[in-house]
């Protein structure tokens, strides 16, 4: 889009004060962020080096970096951060860890340590871990309200509260111990830094002298205040949002936060950006009234010059078996005839377990495709034995990676020693890495053992003071061939091929972290910069990310198809209690199923088809299905319904066999 509509272009210039842009769904919102960015360099004085651009995703803000660089000149741009909530709050503690009382190079928990250091929390305090997954979530309210462990004790109302809030207690000291945070830490650290702090918030403020914030409607309470407090008085902001596509209250999104920006500032001025550049008016319409059901603060109206469109396609199916196999037809009727590319096709669904079917239908009939949410390169197991490694490298207090890699490669260290060795460490007040080279240690363990853990101490010793001297990423391609780490892959793995694909994992993982630190643009990031980095960016990117080029049909759940678009959209699964979900509908929190439904409405860009089984296999029993109630609030004149009439199976049967066999043909010409 090289123009700007005159509503994009006012939300450019204006600089006077704060500013809320609601920009609706396909609306050139990433066009207008970056243009602005440039619009602050290059006419308003600001240095890029003032100018912080906060998103949820690192891939909008990769994206939103390599297009503010095709608008700046060079030097320009230096300096410039975009860069997600958490990544900013990262860097923040990196800076002032001496405020908070850390080391330098503390360790950023993920969902596994997080998971195993409450396991072991529980089986100390209650001999037992029933129910971790509830206590971790009660922890991250907690955290996202901004509610330190003395706050939660002092309000905890119910036994569950009361046993919740003294393992965040436990937690939190036992994490301060190792030099570690968890990932709503980079949220509340900051937050609760400057609440405190005030020369550090003022320090933090002069930096930052313009900030843009895109997808305003997903911030939680602390991620809403940390924008506040950065924000001086001039009110030198700008936040992009659309109520209409908050989806995410079950992370703590509070779509809210729009109506609250008014209250705190009085001066706010709002523009609306409603022209799509994705869809034709017949999905606009749909969407706009579909929506029109929702409460609104602000009323917007989508609308586009893609001309009117196709009808939207209502298609009902005998069960999930027919709808699968119904989907699958329709594609291969897309694509076969005119060789259009599988990718421009996208299979959109309320939860993974619907893909699993769907999967074995496209196998059947040979559509290649592509399932977002694969397992995540840091999710593999010699990735996550590297990373631990290199966290034990940066933070020796690490008692989580201690354990993870001190028998990886076996060094005939058992869990009877490991356990001496847990309980010393604690009496100590130690780490367990501290205490493996203590002399103490002796009077608990055989000198066998101890010298076992001294021997591994030492070596790591060795192997952190090469990477202070010397070439670190050399230090580190060393350390691989000094544990036989290839070797041990071997004897794990089924066989050869998957063992060199292991292998290539590591040396990958090694080349990334070269890259991250000759990217750095100031050049004081240090080796231990660069793997703190890679731990939050496996956090931030859990889904793996897909191979450039490959064509294949798109299925991703409806969460996950925000901020994409897709020529054909087939959503499947539109019935009561899958969309809206059963646990929306007994908590009257249908609102945000709605908005769901939005989203994956508004990502089609030519046609849209919704399918639904009549009835469906649950738990080994036939049910009855009803057709989702967003279907009936849908325009019924831009709709065409099919499948209503109930044709014998054997019919339907010949039917579908006919159509296949005709696309057969045809690309036999």
């Amino acid at each position: 889009m090289s123009r700007l509509n005159p509503r994009q272009q006012e939300a450019v210039n204006y600089v006077g004060g704060p500013l809320l842009v609601l920009a609706g769904a396909g609306s050139g919102k990433t066009s207008v962020i970056t243009r602005k960015i440039a619009h602050l360099v290059q006419n308003c004085g600001i240095r890029a080096s003032h100018i912080v651009a906060m998103t949820f995703t690192n891939k909008a803000a990769r994206e939103m970096k390599e297009r503010v660089g095709t608008l700046l000149k060079g030097a320009e741009a230096r300096g410039l951060t975009v860069s997600t909530f958490h990544n900013l709050g990262m860097n923040i503690i990196r800076k002032e860890y001496a405020r908070l009382g850390y080391k330098p190079g503390f360790s950023i928990f993920d969902e596994g340590d997080i998971k195993a250091l409450l396991s072991d929390i529980m089986q100390k305090e209650y001999a037992g871990d029933d129910g971790i997954d509830e206590i971790k979530n009660y922890i991250g309210s907690w955290k996202n309200d901004l509610i330190l462990p003395d706050q939660a004790l002092a309000e905890a109302r119910t036994p569950k509260e009361q046993t919740a809030a003294i393992v965040y207690l436990h937690y939190q000291r036992t994490l301060k111990a190792y030099n570690a945070v968890d990932f709503d830490d980079l949220i509340l650290m900051p937050v609760k830094l400057f609440q405190e702090h005030a020369d550090i918030l003022e320090k933090w403020q002069n930096r930052i002298r313009y900030l843009l914030v895109d997808e305003y409607q997903d911030p939680n309470p602390s991620q809403y205040l940390l924008v506040k407090l950065l924000v001086a008085t001039p009110n030198q902001f700008t936040v992009f949002g659309d109520d209409d596509q908050s989806i995410y209250a079950w992370r703590g999104a509070r779509p809210e936060n729009l109506m609250l920006l008014k209250e705190d500032y009085p001066s706010l001025k709002i523009v609306m950006l409603e022209q799509n550049y994705r869809s034709t008016s017949r999905i606009l319409r749909c969407a706009n009234t579909l929506i029109s059901n929702n409460p609104h603060a602000f009323e917007k109206q989508l609308w586009s010059e893609m001309g009117v469109g196709d009808e939207i396609r209502v298609i009902r199916c005998r069960n999930e078996d027919a709808e699968c196999e119904r989907v699958a037809m329709e594609i291969l009727t897309l694509h076969l005839p005119t060789d259009r590319p599988y990718n421009d096709s996208a299979i959109l669904y309320s939860g993974n377990y619907q893909a699993k079917l769907m999967e074995l239908k496209l196998q059947h009939h040979q559509i290649p495709y592509r399932l977002s949410g694969g397992t995540s390169f840091f999710a593999r197991q010699e990735v996550k034995d590297l990373m631990s490694y290199f966290r034990l490298l940066v933070n020796p207090d690490d008692d989580n990676a201690f354990l993870r890699v001190i028998n990886v490669p076996r060094r005939e260290i058992g869990s009877a020693t490991l356990e001496k060795l847990g309980n010393y460490a604690t009496e100590r007040k130690v780490s367990m890495y501290q205490a493996a080279g203590e002399i103490g240690l002796g009077e608990h363990l055989d000198s066998r053992f101890t010298e076992r853990l001294a021997r591994f101490t030492r070596w790591m010793d060795g192997v952190r003071q090469q990477c202070a001297q010397n070439d670190p990423i050399a230090a580190l391609r060393s350390m691989v061939m000094d544990i036989d780490y290839e070797n041990w892959l071997r004897q794990n793995a089924s066989n050869d091929k998957v063992a060199d694909a292991r292998m290539g994992n590591v040396w990958f993982l090694i080349e990334a972290l070269k890259n991250t630190l000759e990217r750095d643009e100031d050049g004081d990031m240090t080796i231990e910069d660069a793997i703190g980095k890679l731990v939050l960016r496996d956090m931030l990117e859990r889904q793996q990310e897909e191979e450039e080029g490959a064509d294949g049909v798109q299925m991703l759940t409806l969460h996950a198809s925000k901020g994409l678009e897709f020529p054909y959209v087939f959503i499947i699964g539109m019935e009561e209690e899958i969309l809206p979900h059963r646990s929306s509908i007994e908590a009257d929190t249908i609102e945000e199923e709605r908005r769901l439904a939005y989203v994956g409405i508004t990502r089609a860009r030519e046609t849209l088809a919704f399918t639904f089984a009549s009835k469906r296999k649950q738990y080994g029993e036939i049910i009855d299905c009803t057709s989702s109630r967003f279907l009936d609030e849908l325009p019924p004149e831009d709709l065409q319904w099919e499948g209503l009439e109930e044709a014998p199976v054997e019919v339907k049967a010949a039917r579908g066999n006919a159509a296949l066999a005709d696309l057969r043909a045809m690309l036999k010409k």
